[in-house]
C-alpha cells in the first residue's frame, strides 16, 4: 500500500518525542506538511530538526505552545490556521494513588488530555467539512477500556475519548471528513523509559526486559509480551489519516498487542 499524503497538512500535538514524534516523522514519509508541537522551543527546534535529517526533503515546521490551556491554542491556531489532519496526541500519565490525587491534578489531565482535543477540533474541523475532506484522530488508550487502578485518572480521560471521537464522527457524517481514536498499549516512549528506568538500573537489566516484566506483571494478557514501539503505534496513525481508510471512522482502533481481552473494541 502506497500512501500519499502530499498536499495535504497535518498538525501532531504533544510530539517532540514518543508516538507523537513516530507519526509526524511518519506523516511527512508519507508527504504530508506536518507541524511539529511542544511546550518548550527548544525541544520543538530539535524535533523538527531530527525529521529534517531523517527525511529527506521534509516539510516540516515547529509551533512552541502549551495546548493544554485555551490561550496555548489559540497561538497554535493563529500560526496554523487551517489543516487537513489533526492528530490529538498530546497527553500526560503517572501512577498515582486515587485517595491521593487532588483537584488540581484532575483538572490538570482533563485540560490536556481532553480540551486540547476538544479545543482543536473545534477550531480546525469546520474547515475540512467544507473541504469536504479531513481526518482527525485522538489518541486514546487500551486504558480507557480497562481502567488502571493506579492511574484512574488517566483512564477516566482517555475513556472519554472514545466518547469524544465517536461523537465528532458522527457530527461529520458524509462530510468526507473521518474520526477516529487510536487505542496504544503499554508502549516505549521516552515517557515510558524515564518510568521504567529506576527499576531497570536497580536490576542490572535492560529496558527491553524491563519492559516485558513491567508488561508480563502489569499487563498479563498482552498476547506480544512486550512493549510496543512508538513507530508501530504510528503505522496505524498514518494509515487512519490517508486516502486509503476514508471507510473507517468513529472506531477505536487498537494498537493495544492485545492487552484487552476482546475481539471487538
Amino acid at each position: 500500500m502506497q500512501i500519499d499524503l502530499s498536499g495535504k497538512t497535518a498538525i501532531v500535538t504533544g510530539s517532540t518525542e514518543g508516538i507523537g514524534y513516530a507519526a509526524a516523522e511518519g506523516l511527512v514519509r508519507a508527504g504530508a506538511s506536518v507541524v511539529i508541537n511542544g511546550r518548550g522551543q527548544g525541544k520543538v527546534d530539535v524535533a523538527v530538526a531530527r525529521v529534517g535529517a531523517a527525511v529527506a526533503g521534509a516539510t516540516v515546521r515547529g509551533v512552541a505552545a502549551d495546548l493544554s490551556t485555551a490561550e496555548g491554542c489559540g497561538i497554535l491556531t493563529r500560526a496554523v490556521p487551517s489543516a487537513d489532519i489533526l492528530v490529538n496526541n498530546l497527553g500526560v500519565f503517572g501512577p498515582q494513588p486515587f485517595f491521593d490525587i487532588p483537584d488540581g491534578e484532575w483538572e490538570r489531565f482533563f485540560q490536556t488530555n481532553i480540551m486540547s482535543g476538544v479545543r482543536l477540533s473545534r477550531a480546525y474541523m469546520t474547515g475540512m467539512m467544507e473541504r469536504g475532506w479531513g481526518r482527525v484522530v485522538f489518541l486514546s488508550s487500551e486504558s480507557a477500556l480497562n481502567i488502571p487502578a493506579d492511574m484512574i485518572h488517566y483512564g477516566v480521560t482517555k475513556t472519554a475519548l472514545l466518547g469524544l471521537s465517536r461523537g465528532l464522527a458522527k457530527l461529520a457524517a458524509g462530510s468526507g471528513v473521518t474520526v477516529n481514536a487510536v487505542l496504544p498499549g503499554p508502549t516505549m516512549s521516552e515517557g515510558v523509559e524515564r518510568m521504567l528506568s529506576d527499576e531497570a538500573e536497580k536490576s542490572g537489566k535492560t529496558l527491553e526486559q524491563t519492559g516485558e516484566e513491567f508488561v508480563k506483571r502489569e499487563r498479563p494478557s498482552s498476547i506480544i509480551q512486550r512493549v510496543a514501539r512508538p513507530e508501530e503505534v504510528a503505522n496505524m496513525i498514518v494509515y487512519v489519516c490517508s486516502p486509503q481508510a476514508s471507510a473507517s471512522t468513529g472506531a477505536a482502533l487498537r494498537v493495544d498487542g492485545g492487552v484487552v481481552d476482546s475481539i471487538v473494541p
